[in-house]
């Protein structure tokens, strides 16, 4: 019997020795209605290839915060990171310490533009810029000119390129604000109520997160705007996806962000056990669109956590 308990001890400490460690470390706090789904596929790759995966992101968006969280992570010598890049200045310099130090590196939801220029080996996400531009594309179609763009982060780039993307996507001759907003939800509502009645003749909106539509869809009800003003969305949340089934929304773009979570801790964890890599370095996963014609089929995943 001692023997066996020997046996048992051993091959314990020796599965230990040898699980994989994988820091993950965003821009996006995991009670975000966004991350939380991110955080989501994060935790079922780890449960399922049975590594061991700590998620890490700043109290609000900072990035010197977040450089110091990259730094931490890589004193701690990781088997693999996966870290958004919301702002390659600010974060570059870390990123590369990372990759110098010898750790594979995966980015995800920001930095489809930069990830290669700090070694980071692959990038899971969407285009930004695409996908806001698809986002007016689908406005103007509806016969918006004049709109404007919610932005909760400003200063991250790719929320900076989403809604240029929008702009563009408008074409010629429309017109679109950028509104500056925080992320709380009081805050927000109250700015996008303020700005209507300034700006009455508002067709449309496009908000870049959960964090700015559900207020934003406050605001338009206490407006008495619903269906008078185009609403448009960047990602998923049930509030959402209940608008979207009510017909109080146009659409959400979809950028299957559960993905952004899963892939990278499968792709690194075949990469530490196996060298096994993909070819592509860029792995879309959006965008894709929600409308009031698809959104009950999205509903039941959304309470998952998966979409």
């Amino acid at each position: 019997m001692r023997k066996f308990l020997v046996v048992v001890l051993l091959a314990g400490l020796f599965g230990m020795a040898t699980a994989q460690r994988i820091v993950v470390v965003t821009h996006g706090q995991a009670a975000d209605p966004f991350w939380s789904v991110v955080k989501n596929g994060v935790d079922l790759a780890a449960k399922e290839l049975g590594v061991k995966v700590e998620y890490r992101a700043p109290e609000t968006f900072d990035m010197v915060q977040m450089g110091q969280l990259i730094d931490a992570a890589i004193a701690s010598k990781p088997d693999g990171l996966v870290v958004s890049i919301p702002d390659a200045d600010a974060l570059g310099p870390h990123i590369k310490a990372a990759v110098e130090a010898g750790i594979p590196v995966i980015s995800i939801n920001s930095g489809a533009d930069v990830f290669k220029k700090f070694g980071v080996m692959m990038h899971v996400g969407q285009e930004e810029y695409i996908a806001g531009k698809g986002g007016g594309e689908k406005m103007r179609a509806m016969g918006v000119k004049k709109a404007v763009c919610v932005n909760h982060e400003v200063g991250n780039v790719a929320l900076d390129q989403r809604c240029q993307g929008f702009k563009d996507g408008l074409g010629p001759g429309a017109s679109v604000d950028v509104l500056s907003v925080p992320t709380d939800f009081t805050e927000v509502r109250n700015a996008i109520l303020s700005y209507l009645q300034r700006n009455p003749d508002t067709q449309g909106i496009l908000t870049l997160g959960p964090v700015g539509a559900e207020p934003t869809l406050q605001a338009l009800e206490e407006a008495g705007k619903i269906g008078s003003v185009t609403f448009g969305t960047f990602d998923l949340s049930p509030a959402v996806l209940k608008a979207l089934s009510e017909g109080k929304m146009a659409f959400a773009i979809d950028q299957q962000q559960f993905l952004q979570g899963y892939l990278p801790i499968v792709f690194l964890t075949n990469y530490i056990r196996y060298g096994l890599f993909p070819a592509n370095d860029v792995v879309l996963t959006g965008p894709g669109f929600v409308t009031p014609k698809n959104a009950a089929q999205v509903i039941d995943l959304s309470k998952k956590g998966i979409r």
